[in-house]
């Protein structure tokens, strides 16, 4: 009885979180909007909170009534996709919160600063996250070894008059790190780039001996990350900046629909089956039943 009690509770206590979520979500669309500007990229909180008041309103519009039973083995196949990207999802929330307390060794020999665009041609505030992050972990390292050599990466955009790199390199000098301990990696245009020609140069630099290093960026950024690091062949941890709380829940949908698409051959080979048989089924049961 002691158990079931709690139980019980927390089964009432589910459906208010996902109306509260929903009208979290609705604000923090308006707050995003108005400090952001209104662009689909920030728009998504927006469409996941829609999606909720449907899921909420499903029950009540029952929309398999609406149609004719024959595609009863449809409405089905979509409930059982739903479900699987529901776990996955909660998947990818448990690997993204654990990932936040990765604590990496003060013993590296390069720091990653991943980009992610310039405004003006100056470090924005996001950015800025970033290369600071880098900072504070170079002169913490620098109490207990050797300093660690920062790598800025990251290219030029068509509405950029210089390397982000270089921009980069030029904040973290006007913050204190010496030139002789940075480099610039200005031809990545994307995460995976800024992964692998970062590690070419760090390999070419330490021309087959071993070596320790790290990347920094966003928190809310880190898993995916950590993946293309891996899809480059680089062994490396990465340690996250903090983001705007009301800039995070938007970005964290936006990573979890990157995570989707870059595993789209593997989440087909599951929902294509699941799509064939509830339409086999379907088929059958308009001609057959």
């Amino acid at each position: 009885m002691a158990v079931v009690i709690p139980l019980i509770a927390l089964f009432l206590l589910i459906p208010f979180a996902i109306i509260a979520l929903m009208f979290g979500l609705f604000l923090n669309a308006r707050v995003l909007m108005k400090r952001e500007g209104r662009r689909l990229a920030n728009s998504l909180t927006l469409l996941v909170a829609l999606g909720i008041l449907l899921f909420i309103l499903l029950p009540i519009i029952y929309p398999a009534s609406l149609f004719s039973s024959h595609l009863q083995p449809i409405f089905a196949g979509v409930s059982l996709i739903t479900f699987y990207f529901f776990i996955h999802l909660s998947n990818f929330l448990s690997a993204y919160f654990l990932y936040q307390f990765n604590r990496p060794k003060y013993n590296q020999d390069f720091i990653i600063v991943l980009g992610s665009g310039l405004i003006n041609d100056k470090v924005p505030p996001l950015l800025a996250s970033r290369i600071q992050k880098a900072i504070d972990f170079y002169h913490k390292q620098a109490t207990v070894s050797t300093p660690p050599t920062i790598i800025f990466s990251g290219g030029q955009g068509s509405d950029e008059n210089l390397p982000e790199a270089e921009a980069m390199q030029r904040y973290a000098i006007e913050k204190g790190i010496p030139i002789e301990h940075t480099l610039q990696e200005n031809r990545s245009v994307n995460t995976y780039q800024n992964m692998l020609f970062s590690k070419q140069i760090m390999d070419d630099i330490k021309q087959g001996e071993a070596y320790n290093s790290i990347f920094t960026t966003n928190n809310f950024h880190l898993f995916r990350a950590g993946i293309y690091a891996r899809l480059a062949g680089l062994n490396s941890q990465g340690i996250g900046s903090k983001t705007a709380f009301y800039y995070w829940p938007n970005a964290m949908i936006r990573e979890y629909v990157a995570i989707v698409v870059l595993e789209r051959k593997r989440h087909m080979k599951l929902i294509a089956p699941i799509i064939i048989i509830s339409i086999l089924f379907a088929l059958f049961s308009f001609f057959f039943v």
